[in-house]
């Protein structure tokens, strides 16, 4: 199950955008897409100096995120547009943040192969997990299958029945829907997400992040309970001496609604990641069809 993160109403809450609205008879639409570029870059240079100390590669995907307000005068965006745009990089400095503080990480499981799962509960998010593995191809060919082709996911992917993207924003923002599969024996029955993802690549440093988010054209479905992801990314980085190897990491964050308990919800999440590695490996070792 590919998530994707925290608890929305970005669009709402996001002053700058509204207090924009308010003067917009008195400024043309290019003053506006230049005012909330400015607004959106300070917002997330705010969001980035609260974590002291990043590490190289998270100081390098932040860097990235100062390109937005040059992308948004590019291609004129919708408010609301722009609002999932600002959700999306929110989702992506509250992952930063987590996956940058070391501390209280305690282990969930081992695998034979090295693959491990980690968590840790924090008093805003409640209780977050964290997958480590290496798998033996390169970046691109990773980036490519969890990116490109995030719409083909259930074909390989047990846990997860469908993935559709609602709507592209620019080059880096999908609108999402995802119908996760139920657990054997049906212990917890099929969920549905609505997700704003967006992917950010700088250098050797790919990261996939996202929340949950509401979407008018996707209300909840009969037979599943629309459950929340988030904060959720995935972080891609070439091994170290091995570029033919990727390390991947994967901070899952979900409330699956419902009435079940704590254990059996932290058994499933835990479990998911674990498999979810198995899938990835077996898809991405299978032979490529020859052209035609």
């Amino acid at each position: 199950m590919l998530p994707a993160t925290s608890k929305l109403c970005a669009a709402i809450s996001y002053r700058h955008l509204r207090n924009m609205t308010a003067v917009g008879d008195t400024l043309s639409p290019p003053g506006l897409r230049r005012q909330a570029a400015v607004a959106i870059s300070q917002e997330l240079s705010r969001l980035a100096s609260r974590s002291p100390g990043p590490s190289t590669w998270i100081h390098q995907v932040r860097r990235r995120s100062s390109l937005l307000s040059s992308r948004l005068e590019e291609k004129p965006f919708s408010e609301m547009q722009m609002s999932y745009i600002k959700q999306g990089e929110e989702a992506l400095q509250k992952s930063l943040r987590i996956l940058e503080d070391q501390d209280d990480w305690k282990t969930e499981t081992v695998a034979g192969n090295g693959d491990k799962v980690l968590s840790k509960v924090l008093p805003d998010v409640g209780k977050v997990f964290r997958l480590e593995v290496v798998v033996d191809q390169p970046l691109d060919t990773v980036y490519g299958e969890l990116v490109d082709n995030m719409e083909q996911m259930g074909d390989w992917n047990p846990n997860v029945k469908e993935v559709k993207i609602l709507e592209k924003i620019g080059k880096d923002t999908v609108i999402t829907h995802e119908k996760a599969a139920a657990t054997p024996g049906n212990i917890v029955g099929p969920r549905d997400f609505v997700s704003v993802r967006c992917s950010r690549r700088r250098g050797s440093t790919c990261v996939l992040a996202g929340m949950s988010t509401t979407y008018g054209a996707m209300p909840e479905q009969e037979g599943f309970i629309r459950a929340e992801n988030g904060p959720t990314c995935m972080v891609l980085r070439p091994l170290p001496g091995s570029p033919s190897q990727t390390r991947l990491t994967w901070l899952l964050s979900i409330d699956l609604k419902g009435w079940l308990p704590k254990t059996i919800i932290n058994q499933v999440l835990s479990q998911t990641q674990v498999d979810f590695a198995k899938h990835l490996r077996q898809r991405l070792a299978r032979p490529v069809p020859a052209a035609c």
